[in-house]
């Protein structure tokens, strides 16, 4: 990496929750880090609050602000005790049919996840709640994102949903570092890659024949096949 690349690379933190101002701040590529109050939820959590219609014990719209969609790997070592030495992402475009409800529901200003989720849903769901979407760097980092844990602030539904599925509400300090893959305008930083190396890709189709299974509905147009 270059000299120049790494200080085109803005760091930042941010006090949660954000401002308004935090969030039109960021910037597609932005590295995050976040100080504060964060929540975690992940499958038992939207199903118990969209299918099973159960609001959470407590208002978590005065959370912070920032959620993240993830398993920690908490250990309850004495009644009330826990230790989170990591935790792990899980790929947030499962919970994407949730998000325009949620979002604007909980005021949520910040998702952290894996994976990013679609340019759609950033129109629809994001933007207009001023939300940002916050991805993971890399794999193997879940020991790196549990040293800004500082403490487990408290837990909803852990009889429940058990200590993998339920809400943690976590203490963090220089929490990250996290990837702005979308911004509050709804721009990803995936899809405008995906585009740039799409169209390098387009290239190699020029001269090739039609596909042999055409007839049998193959995909024809490199446009459509090109992820």
């Amino acid at each position: 990496m270059t000299d120049q690349h790494q200080q085109s690379i803005r760091e930042i933190t941010l006090n949660l929750p954000p401002t308004r101002e935090d969030i039109e701040s960021l910037e597609l590529g932005d590295v995050v880090f976040l100080n504060g109050l964060v929540f975690t939820g992940r499958e038992g959590v939207y199903h118990r609050i969209f299918e099973k219609k159960i609001e959470p014990p407590i208002d978590i719209s005065r959370l912070g602000g920032a959620t993240f969609h993830c398993s920690p790997a908490i250990s309850e070592t004495a009644p009330g005790v826990y230790n989170v030495p990591s935790v792990t992402a899980t790929a947030s475009f499962r919970f994407a049919k949730y998000m325009p409800e949620f979002l604007k529901r909980y005021g949520i200003r910040i998702v952290i996840g894996k994976g990013g989720m679609s340019q759609d849903i950033y129109q629809k769901a994001f933007k207009p709640n001023g939300t940002v979407y916050l991805t993971t760097i890399g794999y193997g980092l879940g020991a790196i994102y549990g040293r800004g844990i500082r403490a487990v602030k408290d837990v909803l539904w852990k009889e429940e949903l058990g200590l993998a599925q339920a809400v943690w509400i976590l203490e963090v300090e220089n929490f990250g570092p996290f990837m702005v893959e979308s911004d509050a305008q709804g721009n990803s930083l995936f899809e405008r890659a995906n585009r740039e190396i799409n169209q390098k890709f387009l290239r190699l189709y020029e001269g090739l024949p039609q596909p042999a299974l055409k007839r049998l509905g193959e995909v024809t147009s490199p446009e459509n096949e090109v992820l």
